[in-house]
């Protein structure tokens, strides 16, 4: 399945919903061809935009998707509009189901030890046909050959990497094409919300796109980063401006 993709800010988003997502990921794990997915928020666009290294890596997914209403609102913006939000939480959440109804072999790398675990422990109790071939926290040396040589082993259909913004997509890019297999996707605190770390913002707040002011609320330490919300808004302010 091929979509049409619009650029943000030189990043590559791909018109698809969430639905088409889903129905690409099942078609490529049947496929057992690597895929590489980014799940992409202003956050990420700036960094892409102002880190030519991170943007090279993020142009080498195979998928870019918005997660983020400031990413479909700055479409809309700029005349080039996406279907809807597709939500990184969200496809993780499907692709578990996915994992569950084809009991299809996860792994699952990132997060602290303890946290792992219970996101690990919380997927056993919700979806017990999904097959955990590997769980492992995000401490680990990154030169360390013999992870990725265990990852390749497992032979899994999906690897969901949680090492935060940048470091899950560099890691991926270099060893995705070593296992050769699997739909890969960082998922950053994805982990911490399955083990109950972390609260999602209520239905409410995710309807009215207030999640992320409900997530600085609950963790204020959140407040530098998102900095880079006024940041795209202004310079996607300024691109529908000049018109370039």
């Amino acid at each position: 399945m091929s979509f049409q993709t619009i650029h943000i800010l030189g990043v590559p988003f791909v018109r698809a919903t969430m639905d088409d997502m889903v129905a690409v990921v099942h078609e490529r794990v049947k496929q057992q061809k690597p895929c590489f997915i980014v799940t992409a928020n202003p956050e990420i666009v700036m960094k892409a935009k102002e880190e030519a290294s991170y943007m090279a890596t993020i142009q080498q997914a195979d998928y870019v998707v918005a997660d983020g209403i400031g990413v479909v609102k700055a479409a809309e913006l700029l005349g080039t509009p996406l279907p809807e939000r597709v939500a990184g939480y969200d496809l993780l959440c499907r692709c578990l189901q996915l994992a569950n109804e084809y009991a299809y072999r996860v792994y699952m790398i990132g997060a602290k030890e303890e946290v792992v675990q219970a996101a690990a422990q919380h997927i056993r109790h919700h979806y017990p046909n999904v097959r955990l071939v590997g769980v492992r926290n995000g401490y680990f040396d990154w030169n360390d050959k013999t992870i990725v040589e265990e990852v390749k082993q497992a032979e899994p259909d999906f690897v969901f990497v949680a090492l935060g913004m940048g470091k899950q997509e560099q890691w991926i890019a270099e060893h995705i094409e070593t296992v050769g297999r699997g739909v890969w996707m960082g998922v950053g605190g994805s982990f911490d919300v399955l083990a109950g770390v972390v609260k999602r913002a209520p239905e409410l707040w995710i309807r009215l796109h207030l999640e992320w002011l409900y997530r600085l609320l609950k963790q204020p330490t959140r407040a530098k980063r998102m900095l880079a919300l006024p940041r795209f808004a202004w310079t996607i302010l300024k691109q529908k401006v000049v018109g370039k």
